[in-house]
C-alpha cells in the first residue's frame, strides 16, 4: 500500500519510454498520490491494483501494462512533449497490453476526469487541430480498457481511441464506455472497434467484480 507520494520521472524526452512507477504485486493499493512523466509514465505490469485520488500526469501510452486495474477518482492528465510541445503530436492515454483472451486484466477508469496540464492547454488552444488525444491504443491484441462515469475534456478527440500500427489487435480488443460526461465524451464519431458498454453488464468492471476488491481492499477505500 501507498499513500500521499509524489513520483516522478525526471529523465527527459530523450529518454523516450521513462517510467516513473512500475507496480507487479498482487493486491496493490495506492491512494492519494502522484505520478508524473512523459511517455509510460504508470507500468501498471500485472495483477491486481487499485489506484484511488490518484493524479497522473503525461503523453504517451502513460498508463500501461497487462494488470487488472481500477482507478477510482482519479485525475488524469495530459502533458506537453518536452521536445517541440508546439509541433503535431498523438497522445494515447492508456495502452493495456492483455495478449490472450483468457486473461481477467484490464484498465479500468470510474469517475475520473480527463484533461490537460495548464501548460499543456496552453498549446493545446493556440492550435487544437494539431494536438490529438486517445483515450487509448493496443499495446497488445486483446487489450482491455473501459471509462465508467468519466469526465472527458474537450481534448479527447472524437474518435476516442487509436491504432497501434496499422489494423493490428482492431478486431479482437475490447474498448468500452459508460455513461461518461464533458465535450470528449460524445461517441457519435467513436471509432467502430470500441464499444457503449450496456447498463447490464456495468456491473461486470465493478471493484468487487473485476478485481475481488471487497475481499482485499481496506473498507476505509
Amino acid at each position: 500500500m501507498a499513500s500521499g507520494l509524489t513520483i516522478r520521472n525526471t529523465a527527459g524526452s530523450d529518454a523516450h519510454q521513462a517510467v516513473a512507477f512500475r507496480s507487479d504485486s498482487d493486491h496493490s493499493v495506492i491512494e492519494n498520490c502522484e505520478f508524473l512523466g512523459n511517455q509510460d509514465t504508470l507500468y501498471a505490469q500485472s495483477l491486481r491494483q487499485f489506484y484511488k485520488n490518484c493524479r497522473i500526469q503525461g503523453n504517451v501510452d502513460f498508463i500501461f501494462g497487462n494488470s487488472a486495474s481500477v482507478f477510482q477518482d482519479c485525475e488524469i492528465l495530459v502533458g506537453p512533449r518536452q521536445t517541440n510541445p508546439e509541433s503535431s503530436e498523438n497522445n494515447a492515454v492508456t495502452a493495456h497490453g492483455r495478449t490472450d483472451p483468457a486473461q481477467s486484466t484490464g484498465l479500468v477508469f470510474h469517475n475520473c476526469v480527463i484533461n490537460g496540464t495548464e501548460e499543456y492547454m496552453r498549446y493545446y488552444k493556440k492550435n487544437p487541430e494539431v494536438h490529438k488525444n486517445y483515450l487509448g491504443r493496443p499495446w497488445k491484441e486483446y487489450s482491455r480498457t473501459i471509462f465508467i462515469n468519466c469526465k472527458m475534456e474537450k481534448i479527447i478527440s472524437p474518435d476516442g481511441w487509436m491504432p497501434w500500427s496499422g489494423d493490428v489487435g482492431l478486431k479482437t480488443v475490447f474498448y468500452g464506455e459508460f455513461r461518461n460526461s464533458g465535450p470528449g465524451s460524445d461517441v457519435s464519431k467513436r471509432v467502430p472497434w470500441s464499444t457503449q458498454i450496456p447498463s447490464q453488464n456495468v456491473p461486470t468492471y465493478s471493484v468487487q467484480n473485476f478485481i475481488q476488491g471487497d475481499q482485499w481492499i481496506p473498507k476505509s477505500h
